[in-house]
């Protein structure tokens, strides 16, 4: 990790390793998180696998759905890590996405209580740091987690 570059939120998740994966590569597990509440997700496409494409929108109001984030997977470990972009698009067209182009690195450890679930998220200058700093990332992604933690945690 590159504290100048780099944003991470880490948490146990107390639940198998095997189901807070399957909440990342599950489209409808996928679309009850990666948003935070009150606004929703829906997937306009989703292919979890190394050069796949995923396409978000979110909405405020169920309704109305806006363009959300573009983006691509570089990696999916099942059951151990999964990494993806926004500085390509899910055609694999380089990208110049707004706020700023990033690239997540998620991974999943045992832990003697459930997952031990780290995401970070990796930029190319203090600049874009700074930037998603002030938007909030450390913030929303927090939230997205504790979203995803729910949904793991509550499943049978």
């Amino acid at each position: 990790m590159n504290r100048d570059l780099d944003l991470v939120v880490e948490r146990v998740i107390r639940a198998p390793r095997a189901r807070v994966f399957s909440a990342w590569t599950t489209p409808e597990l996928f679309e009850k998180w990666w948003i935070p509440e009150p606004y929703s997700c829906r997937l306009e496409s989703f292919e979890p696998h190394a050069g796949g494409g995923f396409v978000t929108s979110m909405s405020e109001d169920g309704s109305a759905f806006v363009p959300h984030m573009d983006a691509a997977f570089l990696v999916v470990d099942p059951g151990e890590r999964v990494v993806f972009t926004n500085a390509v698009d899910s055609s694999l067209r380089p990208a110049s996405p707004r706020p700023v182009p990033v690239t997540g690195e998620v991974t999943f450890a045992d832990h003697t209580d459930g997952t031990l679930y780290r995401i970070v998220a990796r930029h190319g200058s203090p600049e874009a740091l700074a930037e998603h700093e002030q938007l909030g990332l450390q913030e929303g992604w927090s939230l997205v987690t504790d979203q995803l933690a729910a949904l793991a945690e509550g499943a049978d």
